[in-house]
């Protein structure tokens, strides 16, 4: 087999082309049927669009600024973009001509607020007009900016409306003109980085590669001497040693980027400027930029994530603390932060497939990312704890509300994660049953049906549709967790070891329409341990199927789930589907249980409590706080 060259460029395949059916079918569904108009109701609720209403007079301040200096109040404008990036999306499934209506008054609003000179900011302009570009460390400026963008790129590839399109770039050929280092420019970057992955996909979708220039001009200067965020705060009259969390660790601004090995600060910004960085490698082939993130990935993901892709454990400043901190019940691992991984774990595999990146792309987007949204898409998880006592439940907002929109608009545009392609070359990152209109750089043009239960089931079946004959590789994931693996073209069995590279099966042959590939994942039930450096964890165990992590509730087990003792060997798993959560099959095994009944009065006592065999039922973890609300645990006693 000839080895395909390190040096290639993937790009994602556009959400419109890949149709879902299955499992993410459903979910889009239930962004279709309510989230997606629950999030423009809660943020009408909110004031939202009474901030962007030139025609009345501005709100003022409706949310009370904090010590830190700003309000979330400041951050509306991204919650409206990711409310019109989801709509977009789910016009691709479902046409609302209602939910379109109120997009475009939206985007009229924005319009006819738009100051001539290509500025555009809710609270800057109707506000705080004087502070304008004053404290890019804490004001968000930037990262509102790029949340509309992404917004603009969506909602013309959903509508072909250009509207927020032309607006978005008229904002960005401003901030070309303000930032730099020429005569009377800002030589800086965001405090919570957004813009620089935003700028990517306004530059691909335009060919305009001035986006792709300020992109990297924001990476580039971000940690650089003298630091930017000190000079502006002594400009602005502001005392250097009073800000959020007193380091620039926080925004990952405490080095230049390309000299940073260590994972800190605050979880979603993290995720952002990785996402952004990995862009910026995959269009300039930047070598010195894929190396860092290289580092920075092995960092994360040896070091500092939780089993179900969950990161930033703490509440305090919502990221990262200690190499293996991860406590369970207090775990913040926000929604948008393992959103923010999949962002980036999709981007690192622009220079080529690669399962370690996507096999955590897949771990993130299942268990730490989908919790976050209910089954009926109506309340959302902003943390999520991997053990409960029975008080953390899902909610209807939040006085923050980033994670509604951020899970949706995922869940919506999951198709584009799936799929990835080259001059000559498809690449399969996640399984689905789903229909996938792809062209090659080659001019080959192809239509590939894939067939599957996924992640229920590991039978997977690919058919393609041809015009004519065409060459090119197909690179299926083989996941490092799939033991016994089969693939077949046209009903003869492949030997994996001659075609795996970098853990992705890549059949490189001429097709023709009507050929079918098969692939089976065996979803073997696994137990998982922990690193012995993760206190938390110890003397526990999890359990996963395929890619999902699994976890016990009070709905099924009773109370008093840390009673429940798995045996070192596992025994056979029965598995039943549970119509009331989606068809999720659920796993039935023989355990063993304290006594917690028969304790007694005492606190303390000399003798262990006695055990009885029993059956517990574990399901999905993305699924939990779904029924009844209880008690919720993932990782249960080992008898070992």
């Amino acid at each position: 087999m000839t080895k395909p060259s390190n040096d290639r460029q993937f790009r994602p395949v556009a959400v419109p082309d890949v149709e879902l059916g299955g499992f993410w079918g459903k979910w889009q569904d239930a962004v279709c049927n309510s989230t997606a108009e629950t999030l423009l109701d809660r943020c009408v609720e909110a004031g939202m669009l009474k901030a962007i209403d030139v025609s009345q007079p501005s709100p003022g301040v409706v949310i009370p600024v904090q010590p830190w200096g700003g309000t979330t109040q400041m951050f509306w404008d991204s919650d409206l973009g990711k409310s019109i990036e989801t709509i977009a999306y789910s016009l691709y499934r479902r046409p609302n001509p209602k939910l379109e209506a109120r997009a475009d008054e939206i985007i009229d609003r924005y319009e006819r607020m738009q100051d001539k000179d290509g500025y555009l900011n809710a609270w800057f302009q109707r506000v705080e007009p004087s502070r304008r570009w004053t404290n890019l460390r804490d004001h968000h400026e930037l990262y509102c900016a790029g949340h509309l963008m992404e917004a603009a790129v969506a909602y013309y590839q959903a509508t072909g409306k250009r509207k927020l399109l032309d607006i978005m770039c008229r904002y960005a050929d401003y901030m070309i003109r303000i930032f730099g280092h020429g005569e009377g420019q800002i030589p800086g970057y965001c405090g919570h980085e957004e813009v620089e992955l935003a700028l990517v996909k306004l530059a691909r979708v335009t060919g305009e590669k001035k986006y792709l220039e300020l992109s990297k001009f924001f990476i580039d200067e971000r940690g650089t001497e003298p630091h930017f965020f000190t000079a502006e705060a002594a400009r602005d009259g502001r005392a250097l040693s009073e800000y959020h969390q007193k380091t620039y660790e926080y925004s990952q601004a405490h080095q230049p980027v390309r000299e940073q090995t260590k994972v800190v600060g605050h979880a979603v910004r993290a995720m952002y400027l990785y996402s952004g960085m990995a862009d910026i490698a995959t269009e300039y082939k930047d070598d010195s930029l894929t190396a860092a993130l290289e580092t920075l990935w092995d960092d994360l993901t040896t070091k500092q994530m939780y089993i179900t892709g969950g990161i930033g454990p703490a509440a305090s400043n919502e990221g990262f603390t200690d190499y293996y901190d991860l406590p369970n019940a207090t775990a913040y691992a926000e929604t948008c932060a393992s959103v923010g991984l999949v962002f980036w774990a999709s981007r690192m595999l622009g220079r080529g497939p690669d399962r370690r990146y996507a096999d955590i792309m897949e771990q993130a987007l299942y268990n730490g990312a989908l919790p976050g949204l209910s089954t009926d898409g109506k309340t959302f998880f902003y943390d999520n704890p991997l053990e409960s006592a029975g008080k953390h439940h899902r909610w209807k907002w939040h006085h923050c509300p980033c994670c509604p929109p951020n899970i949706a608009r995922l869940v919506t545009s999951i198709g584009s994660y799936m799929y990835a392609v080259a001059d000559d070359e498809i690449a399969v990152h996640l399984y689905g049953e789903s229909t996938a209109r792809l062209k090659l750089a080659n001019g080959a043009e192809v239509e590939l049906e894939q067939t599957t239960n996924y992640p229920w089931d590991g039978a997977i079946a690919f058919t393609t549709k041809l015009e004519k004959p065409a060459k090119f590789a197909l690179s299926l994931r083989i996941p490092d967790w799939a033991e016994g693996v089969t693939l077949s073209v046209n009903g003869e069995m492949l030997d994996l070891s001659a075609h795996v590279r970098d853990g992705y099966a890549r059949i490189d042959r001429a097709w023709a329409d009507g050929d079918r590939v098969a692939l089976y994942l065996p979803l073997a039930l696994r137990p998982q341990y922990a690193n012995p450096k993760v206190r938390q964890d110890a003397g526990r165990v999890a359990l996963m199927r395929g890619p999902l992590v699994y976890c016990l509730e009070t709905t099924d087990n009773g109370e008093d789930l840390n009673a429940i003792i798995l045996p070192r060997e596992l025994p056979t798993a029965e598995t039943t589907v549970l119509k009331d959560l989606n068809d999720a099959v659920a796993l039935d095994l023989k355990v063993e249980r304290e006594e917690t009944s028969n304790w007694g009065t005492s606190l303390y006592r000399k003798a262990p409590a006695e055990r009885q065999v029993a059956t517990a039922r574990f399901v999905p973890y993305h699924l939990w706080d779904n029924r009844a609300p209880g008690e919720m645990l993932v990782w249960v006693q080992s008898d070992r």
